[in-house]
């Protein structure tokens, strides 16, 4: 397993936008999920219901608040 690293904004933003990385939003709760997600996130129970089927080499950027 990689070690996390601190990225910008603006880097998450490109390997957002270019497909190369999966932006989770990680609020405990689908109500904060909804009112505080940046364009292009999923919520962690999303997440957690597609982890198995992403592939080792998935790039995936945690934030919350």
């Amino acid at each position: 397993m990689a070690e996390a690293t601190r990225i910008s904004a603006q880097e998450a933003r490109v390997a957002v936008q270019g497909g190369k990385a999966l932006l989770v939003c990680a609020y405990d709760s689908d109500e904060k999920f909804r009112s505080n997600h940046l364009e292009g996130a999923i919520s962690l129970s999303d997440f957690s219901n597609r982890v198995q089927s992403l592939g080792k080499d998935t790039e995936i950027i945690f934030y919350c608040g």
